[in-house]
């Protein structure tokens, strides 16, 4: 092997690791956003939602707190975590806003699925660019899992 193939080499290496590494946190980030609500949960207010109506991405409903705080008229979660109209959620509302995020472990889950889907996404540059076949399919099946484990904790 000559010394340009090597560098050549090093270069796609570097990049797809580059890559790599943007995606995985491309996907922490997008998932933080909700994540870091659920699992950070203490000194925040919970309560329970109960979902009255639904549009294309939200449902909304009455709040109603576990401790002293003021009920809420209405407030809204992403419609993705609820199952139907009529449903009780346990929530923890996002500070300084009406909206709420479901908690529990589904909660906690669901929070996560930007990551598993970038972990799915990663998994190809890993097989593809990294010529990493077995890293590849452990990020692959990491990434299934918290997947499907969403689908089946909602």
């Amino acid at each position: 092997m000559t010394n340009r193939s090597r560098f050549v080499q090093l270069g796609r290496r570097t990049a797809m690791g580059a890559v790599t590494l943007l995606i995985l946190v491309a996907g922490v980030w997008a998932s933080w956003g909700d994540a870091q609500h659920v699992l950070l949960a203490k000194g925040r207010e919970h309560g329970t939602i109960a979902v009255t109506a639904c549009g294309a991405e939200t449902c909304t409903g009455p709040y109603t707190p576990a401790d002293r705080a003021s009920p809420r008229p209405r407030v809204t979660i992403e419609k993705s975590v609820t199952a139907k109209k009529g449903q009780t959620l346990q929530v923890v509302v996002k500070p300084g806003t009406d909206e709420v995020v479901r908690t529990g472990p589904a909660g906690a889950l669901h929070a996560w699925v930007p990551l598993g889907g970038a972990l799915l996404l990663a998994s190809l540059v890993i097989a593809g660019g990294l010529r990493m076949p077995r890293t590849a399919l452990a990020t692959a099946l990491s990434g299934t899992a918290l997947l499907t484990a969403t689908f089946l904790a909602l």
